[in-house]
């Protein structure tokens, strides 16, 4: 079967289940996603052993270590993708929820309804947990999803989606409200961004750099998503210097391979003598590479590179962070707000007014006060996992849960009312 013909079969039969999809209420949505997690606990092994094939893979073709720790399945991995789609289950339903209303004075009510988008499409690359958690989330939210996961967790990805069509056979729900693309070739991504806008209402790409502009370039159809992940924490002068030294240590090293980690370090010059070695010493323990400015450099034993226009335009994902030495508040926002990604940042300081100067002025998609940027993550915010992080300034910013998932619709309700 050529391309075009096995992509196009593949839209028509997501636009045929996301209409069936809107026909099911939430307790039979729920019921399918605790189905789901039910069976991937009775086939943890299957899954692990498919996860194995994709390692080995990965080592045999020499992939980065961030990769293949993003890449990686255990036990505790699947209880926790087991846990998200048990809360996503117990979250209210998204779908069908009055966001608005008013009455005009013909008497005419109006009211704006959260409806699905309809077929979505994700083009993702490494986390097996992406297959599980987007489609939980599609599926509650009432779209039909077409997956695209990378080829170096093809084994993972193809299980997982089929263990997902299974708890939609046994709960006699359409099975092709999921589907997984099973070809590895990059000629069907491209179909499926240039060919597709019949069937596929949004594209979410998640993955790195080459992927996103790849679709930003090539897609046809609505996209949300982020371009990198290029974050940062800013240490004020007012800053108490503890919290600053975890902020900053979690912020980078907590996990450094995932897009809300810090990639560079704003220290105010007022606080560098109280604030910078400390700071640089607990990261230089961990295992962390520091490449600063001249100001920086005088404050590390040892030598240091020194750091370019391109390194603070760099997403490292890996332990390695950029640090420069700022006038104040203003020439932190600056710099973020040139260098930055809108993704993620964080001011530490015990000054609220600088606080509320920072978070109003850094055009970031999350802007955090007193606490690491690692907190850029759908499941922390509560929504129980997220598809990803959206930096669009149009409709959604920030994690992709839920709510995100669903569009709206005007439905007026009147009583036999004509415009004049």
């Amino acid at each position: 079967m050529s391309k075009n013909l096995y992509m196009k079969k593949i839209g028509e039969k997501a636009k045929l289940a996301s209409l069936n999809l809107s026909n099911l209420n939430v307790n039979k949505r729920n019921s399918v996603l605790k189905q789901f997690s039910q069976y991937l606990k009775a086939n943890e092994k299957s899954i692990l052993s498919a996860n194995k094939k994709d390692i080995a893979n990965a080592k045999f073709k020499k992939i980065k270590d961030s990769m293949i720790d993003r890449l990686k399945l255990n036990s505790k991995k699947i209880s926790q993708i087991r846990n998200s789609i048990e809360k996503i289950a117990k979250f209210k339903d998204p779908v069908g929820k009055t966001l608005s209303s008013w009455k005009r004075p013909n008497g005419l009510i109006i009211k704006r309804m959260s409806i699905p988008i309809g077929v979505i499409g994700i083009i993702y690359e490494s986390r097996p947990n992406v297959t599980s958690d987007v489609s939980a989330l599609c599926f509650k939210s009432g779209n039909a999803v077409i997956l695209r996961g990378g080829s170096e967790a093809f084994h993972s990805n193809k299980i997982l989606s089929k263990i997902f069509k299974r708890a939609l056979k046994k709960k006699k729900c359409d099975e092709n409200c999921v589907q997984f693309v099973e070809h590895r070739g990059r000629n069907h991504v491209d179909y499926l961004l240039s060919s597709m806008k019949n069937h596929v209402d949004l594209i979410i790409p998640r993955g790195g750099k080459s992927l996103v502009k790849k679709v930003l370039k090539k897609s046809v159809v609505s996209i949300i998503g982020h371009y990198e992940g290029l974050c940062h924490v800013f240490v004020d002068r007012e800053a108490d210097l503890n919290m600053a030294v975890e902020v900053v240590k979690n912020s980078k090293m907590r996990n450094v391979s995932i897009c809300g980690a810090t990639e560079t370090l704003l220290i105010d010059k007022k606080c560098l003598k109280t604030h910078c070695k400390p700071i640089l010493d607990q990261l230089s323990k961990l295992g962390c590479k520091i490449i600063g400015d001249e100001t920086i450099k005088k404050f590390i034993s040892g030598k240091m590179k020194i750091a370019t226009k391109k390194d603070w335009e760099t997403e490292y994902l890996s332990p390695t962070i950029s640090v420069k030495s700022v006038n104040g508040v203003v020439e932190a926002i600056d710099h973020i707000n040139r260098y930055g990604s809108s993704h993620t940042d964080s001011i530490v300081t015990k000054n609220k007014k600088t606080a509320k100067k920072f978070l109003s002025n850094i055009n970031s998609s999350i802007a955090i006060h007193n606490a690491s940027t690692q907190f850029a993550d759908g499941g922390e915010f509560g929504f129980g996992a997220e598809v990803g992080i959206s930096t669009n300034k149009l409709h959604p910013r920030g994690p992709i849960g839920l709510d995100q998932l669903t569009t709206y619709k005007y439905i007026l309700e009147g009583k036999g009312q004509i415009r004049k």
